[in-house]
């Protein structure tokens, strides 16, 4: 079964859900704030994508950093900051079993098959 990682209050995670919802694919909703991030399951996801990737620097998060924990993030820092930070994931972020899918426009699931 397919899991999305995202906050229950993030519009593009709602478009995600209701597309998910549309199409009949079974899925779980993990939501960043409320179940949090472990470090089994941030390794999980840094496996399939490239760590400075899944690094949202749009969010209200990242903007509400210090300048110092914001400058000169490697693939190390990244990690701290994912940990202290969870809602500094891309999201939403589908994990399909297969692949690990990050953000949503319309039409971006239409391939997946329930």
């Amino acid at each position: 079964m397919a899991t999305l990682y995202g906050i229950k209050n993030c519009d593009t995670c709602r478009k995600a859900r209701r597309a998910l919802d549309g199409k009949g694919i079974p899925y779980t909703f993990h939501d960043l704030r409320d179940d949090g991030l472990s470090a089994a399951l941030l390794e999980h996801i840094l496996e399939r994508v490239p760590v400075l990737e899944v690094l949202n620097r749009r969010s209200t998060t990242w903007r509400n950093l210090p300048e110092e924990e914001r400058q000169d993030v490697d693939a190390n820092k990244a990690r701290a900051l994912f940990m202290a930070n969870p809602t500094l994931l891309k999201r939403p972020l589908l994990d399909t079993g297969t692949e690990i899918r990050l953000g949503y426009r319309d039409g971006d699931y239409d391939d997946l098959k329930a």
